[in-house]
């Protein structure tokens, strides 16, 4: 299999699992930010097969709802910082590191996102990645925070 050279764009998607804060979890290493995009089933099949680490969730005939595949999104400082801004009230506000976890506990409305591949290989086993490089955030607003501007 080659190498991934092209990055993804995502428009309006909806993440989830978001851990941008780093936080410590069952399923968290103290310090890996980390959220995962929903996919819709073609996609997911074809960036499988690109070698792209996307997740099949196992169906369960009792489950009421349909699990989307996804796909993990790295947030890594190191060595690329990611842009990433959150836009409330149509104002863009530029997140810094520090910041950042701020968007696990927010109400999201739309998500644009652009993710780089990074190709790896440990033991002989290959695959692709994937880490934000840009993330457009679009916070919910409610008719009051619009009447203060906040």
């Amino acid at each position: 299999m080659s190498e991934v050279q092209n990055n993804l764009e995502f428009e309006n998607v909806q993440i989830g699992f978001k851990n941008l804060s780093g936080t410590e979890g069952p399923f968290n290493k103290n310090g890996d930010r980390n959220f995962v995009v929903f996919l819709e089933p073609d996609m997911a099949h074809d960036l499988a097969d690109q070698g792209w680490n996307v997740k099949f969730p196992v169906e369960n005939k009792d489950d009421e709802y349909k699990r989307l595949p996804y796909l993990p999104v790295g947030v890594s400082y190191e060595p690329y910082p990611p842009k990433i801004a959150v836009i409330n009230n149509g104002v863009p506000t530029i997140l810094s590191e520090q910041q950042v976890g701020m968007l696990d506990y927010a109400e999201i409305e739309t998500v644009d996102l652009v993710v780089r591949p990074y190709n790896w290989t440990v033991n002989g086993q290959t695959g692709v990645k994937a880490y934000a490089k840009a993330m457009y955030v679009t916070i919910a607003t409610d008719r009051f925070s619009a009447k203060y501007d906040i």
